[in-house]
């Protein structure tokens, strides 16, 4: 067995992999860029190298810098991850020729399955059912759309070497294949530096499915059950699980051995995921085969009792599987969650900055947390937004999913906008419980973007009970406050006005043990509040009539930022008489903004499509904004004329910073 491995890669992964080396008692030594300098994964590993710029390409990418790296540190072997070098036959090529094990399939194989071009033809060979396209490289956008209208619309654009919902545009017509082919290039280009793209039929209401592989290159290939991926944004998987709540034993069975027959046709040694995508009538077609470890892969380690980390070390270091096919038992159901930095508000834009707070749920047997991060750690412009993977178990789907719900309601994070509203709000969506899922589901359950979860009737009402609690609490506080006058004690009222949202609740709030009894008086209703009511807490768990509740407590002005269930609201606690006052006070109109096109997002000004003087029309592209390795491109709401161009290509920009102004 190896005695040091170094971990290529960043964040969560290296994370996951030092936990695992560690408990073999394996020594590792961790990589970073001068961004991630203080990152968590260089503080978890026995040693750390520093390898280059924030740049990826200058760094993480830099195999040379790599390499350095495993000869100046003794390391015996190299776990890659997911992403950057994970899939790169020249890299593993490289740790081959230096005598560095490479932790993961030989060349061969990640040549044959890496390039998504040569490996649909390969899977055609072995006999995999595959969808309909054309698999040669499109050369320009003319081509594109001419070989689009060949296959068909819709068609989907994806980047050769590409993964992770980089390089992948959906065009439905001439105009998408055109701007979708110049996307898709230049973001393969960036990411992978390989910007050959193709074209591939797009199947509707399909679902997103893969299976786990694992061999040992001894002659033993398994297939370790399913994982749903429907759940996906642009392209890019949210919410997984195992099993699929679509597949009967028939479907599974042979989904697996056809995935195990793609991974015998190239040797396969190691874990590596097949995907497919499979249609309403459960006909099922190859996508690609992802030579390496998936983010999404601790849904199969729960359902099996498998260590995926651990047996790609063991078959690396030349060990046999030590089980076969028959003894893999898929028990339970998981599910995993990725928490992003990004705004959901404003159509999931990227969001960087400080992790002023950063409070994840407490792990158990049925929660695992595996993240990269800690409180007042930087989320950086230049890497994935991923702040966390919060995965869970349940014997059942059920079960899975209320676990799930109740920690994101105690996933505290500050400084940066986060994804966790969407990710309640999803798990609470009819159909996403019914199983009823197509990688379409966003979309159509969000078709103008996500504003906010609805928040039921009781919810409202224990927002309002938990407000009244805390503020009645501080009030108690506050009157044992020393030094006042004699007569003129403070005492803590019982009546006040809850406004929640701009709506006045009078309430009557009346201490009692272990918390208090509030009585909403539009309608005489009685909730008893339980539970820790600490002032300055900023989560507070307890009972609302005998339901467990979690609502996160931020304040805000005078008032409370209250947060459960995805839906976030703002309260104020006044007197009566203060009620009365505050329905006097004017309101301040907002700055007329609507002459500018203002940067939704911190990154980098790829290109301007106009100058001063222009004519533009409503949806003309104006502008491509990079962040976190994806373009945006950012369109014109309205007709109009551009008086000034307020930055130039190449700026770096500040969200809502001025991009151009109409006259």
């Amino acid at each position: 067995m190896f005695k040091k491995i170094l971990i290529a890669n960043r964040s969560e992964i290296a994370c996951r992999v030092i936990r695992t080396a560690r408990r073999m008692g394996i020594k590792t030594v961790a990589v970073y860029s001068e961004a991630d300098a203080d990152a968590l994964h260089v503080r978890e590993a026995d040693e750390a190298v520093a390898i280059g710029p924030a740049q990826s390409a200058k760094s993480y990418l830099a195999i040379d810098n790599i390499l350095r790296a495993c000869k100046d540190t003794g390391a015996e072997a190299v776990h890659p991850g997911y992403g950057f070098l994970s899939e790169n036959q020249a890299f593993a090529k490289s740790l081959k020729a230096a005598g560095i094990a490479f932790i993961g399939p030989d060349v061969h194989a990640i040549a044959a399955m890496g390039d998504k071009i040569e490996s649909k033809k390969l899977a055609t060979k072995a006999g995999v059912s595959t969808v309909p396209g054309h698999l040669g490289v499109i050369k320009n956008a003319d081509e594109a759309v001419r070989i689009a209208r060949e296959v068909g619309y819709p068609v989907m654009i994806k980047a050769s070497a590409g993964g992770g919902g980089k390089g992948m545009r959906l065009a439905y017509n001439d105009e998408q294949a055109r701007e979708g082919f110049s996307s898709a290039t230049n973001e393969a280009k960036s990411s992978f530096a390989d910007d050959r793209v193709f074209v591939e039929k797009f199947i509707e209401q399909p679902r997103h499915i893969e299976i786990q592989v694992l061999a040992d290159g001894h002659g033993t290939c398994l297939y370790l059950g399913e994982r749903e991926c429907s759940v996906q944004r642009r392209h890019q998987k949210v919410i997984e699980e195992a099993p699929s709540p679509f597949l009967d034993a028939k479907t599974r069975a042979a989904m697996g051995e056809q995935a195990v027959t793609l991974a015998r046709a190239v040797q396969y040694k190691s874990a590596g995921t097949v995907e497919f995508i499979v249609d309403t009538q459960r006909n099922f077609y190859f996508l690609e085969m992802n030579t390496r470890l998936q983010v999404e892969h601790p849904v199969t380690e729960y359902v099996t009792g498998l260590d995926l980390v651990e047996q790609m070390i063991r078959v690396a270091a030349g060990e046999k599987l030590s089980f076969a096919q028959k003894d893999v038992r898929l028990q339970g159901w998981s599910m995993e969650a990725r928490v992003y930095a990004e705004d959901p508000m404003r159509g999931f834009l990227p969001s960087i900055g400080r992790l002023v707070r950063y409070r994840p749920p407490r792990a158990s047997a049925n929660v695992r947390i595996d993240t990269g991060v800690y409180e007042g750690a930087e989320i950086s412009m230049f890497y994935d937004p991923m702040i966390a993977k919060l995965v869970t178990y349940g014997r059942d789907r059920a079960e899975a999913i209320g676990e799930m719900r109740a920690a994101l309601d105690t996933f505290e994070i500050g400084g940066v906008s986060h994804n966790i509203p969407f990710l309640s709000a999803l798990l609470a969506l009819p159909r996403f419980r019914e199983g009823r899922l197509t990688t379409g589901l966003i979309a159509e359950e969000f078709p103008d973007g996500f504003k906010g979860a609805r928040r039921s009737l009781d919810d409202t009402q224990w927002l309002i009970a938990v407000a009244a609690a805390l503020h009645r609490r501080a009030a108690e506080r506050d009157a044992c406050v020393s030094g006042q006058l004699p007569g003129r004690r403070r005492v803590a009222a019982e009546a006040w006005v809850v406004r929640l949202d701009g709506t006045n609740h009078p309430v009557t709030v009346v201490a009692v043990e272990g918390g208090y009894d509030v009585t909403l008086m539009a309608d005489d209703h009685v909730l008893a509040v339980r539970g820790d009511l600490t002032p300055g807490a900023t989560l507070f768990i307890g009972q609302v009539n005998s339901h467990d509740v979690a609502v996160q407590v931020e304040r805000d002005g005078i008032g409370y930022r209250l947060t459960r269930a995805g839906s976030a609201a703002r309260a104020v606690v006044l007197t009566p008489r203060g009620a009365e006052l505050a329905a006097l006070m004017p309101v301040k109109a907002a700055a007329d903004m609507s002459r500018f096109v203002l940067s939704p997002m911190p990154g980098l000004l790829v290109s301007l499509a106009v100058r001063e003087g222009d004519e533009v029309k409503a949806g003309q592209p104006l502008a491509v904004v990079e962040a976190m390795k994806m373009e945006n491109v950012l369109r014109a709401e309205r007709d109009g004329r551009v008086a000034k161009l307020r930055a130039s290509a190449g700026s770096s920009l500040a969200v809502d910073q001025a991009i151009l102004e109409f006259e």
